[in-house]
């Protein structure tokens, strides 16, 4: 078995997959009786086990520790932020940044509703998995 296949799989099933959908309150008038609700993402149960299992990944894993991403992605001249990460050119990248870059994507979801739909809507979180399945393959 090939040592990231438990996250490779999720290129497949998230190519096939309605990752979210932004639930926004449409009930509410936004009156002290009845307050609106922000807008946030409801993510699919693939998304959930994709964050889950990369999670487990890096806590089970001896490549990564999960609080360092930031110093990770810093070290190889990423910064921790949409742009610098969708910029990050992955083929160069070893499996610690990759992993760097997944963990930061599922970290930024706390900051800003929204982040990790986007990350996976424009590719990014594919072509880091990508990665990850090329260097299992070396």
């Amino acid at each position: 078995m090939k040592k990231y296949s438990v996250l490779t799989k999720y290129i497949n099933l998230l190519k096939n997959d309605i990752v979210g959908e932004w639930s926004c309150d449409k009930e509410n008038d936004g009156s002290s009786e009845r307050p609106m609700h922000l807008p946030f993402v409801i993510y699919s149960i693939t998304v959930k086990k994709l964050a889950d299992d990369i999670y487990k990944f890096a806590k089970e894993s001896d490549e990564i520790v999960p609080s360092k991403y930031a110093d990770i992605l810093n070290a190889n001249g990423i910064e921790w932020g949409y742009d610098s990460m969708m910029k990050a050119d992955a083929s160069g990248l070893d499996a610690q940044c990759i992993l760097a870059l997944l963990i930061a994507s599922l970290r930024a979801e706390r900051f800003c509703d929204g982040a990790l739909l986007e990350f996976i809507e424009s590719g990014a979180v594919a072509r880091w998995l990508k990665r990850l399945q090329e260097l299992d393959e070396a």
